[in-house]
């Protein structure tokens, strides 16, 4: 069985709509794009390092709509991105240029493919696809990076569709900018009724 593991930038309120640039995601009327930037430093490259390393994807058809046009040319900054499979979640799409993309129409396709053979799965951006998952419980791991800000209006990591779960924390690092890094590991059910008690 392979973990699937998401990785996201997100503010304090939940927003993960367009970190990267002001044009990446502009849907909604979203005109805050490329919050992350003013954060960027040493530490959180060396993170990023970390998280870029060779995987296989698996993609919502949005985010892959916009990794298309940039990634395949810009390789040297992500090596591995060309080389791993992307999984994209689509009922539209059906093809694409870009080497080793594979399309998955439903949720069967893709509890299919995480009880496959293989290494871990990556999930970046999708945010509609990462609600899928948490109500489905096929999320192992988180990795967030939680930026000192709110937006208030944006594409949310979490809407209340996600089944009561609990994470543990694996490994964590505040970069001087005032970035949470957290790595979470899914830990089993909720336990209702023992808090405070």
């Amino acid at each position: 069985m392979r973990k699937i593991v998401v990785i996201s930038m997100v503010t304090l309120d939940g927003v993960m709509q367009a970190p990267g640039g002001p044009k990446e995601d502009t849907s909604g009327g979203f005109r805050y794009g490329g919050w992350t930037a003013p954060y960027s430093d040493e530490v959180l490259g060396k993170v990023m390092e970390k998280q870029m390393k060779p995987a296989d994807y698996l993609l919502g058809r949005k985010t892959f709509e916009i990794w298309v046009p940039y990634w395949p040319e810009h390789a040297d900054f992500w090596p591995g991105i060309n080389d791993g499979t992307k999984y994209v979640v689509s009922r539209t799409m059906k093809k694409s240029d870009w080497k080793n993309t594979v399309f998955l129409k439903s949720l069967a396709d893709i509890k299919k493919l995480k009880n496959s053979k293989g290494s871990d799965i990556q999930v970046w951006g999708s945010s509609k696809l990462i609600q899928l998952l948490l109500k489905n419980d096929l999320v192992d791991e988180l990795w967030l990076q939680i930026h000192p800000l709110t937006l208030g209006k944006g594409k949310k990591l979490f809407d209340n569709c996600a089944i009561p779960a609990a994470f543990t924390l694996i490994e964590s690092i505040v970069t001087p900018t005032g970035v949470i890094i957290a790595n979470y590991k899914r830990a089993g059910k909720v336990k209702l009724g023992t808090v405070g008690s």
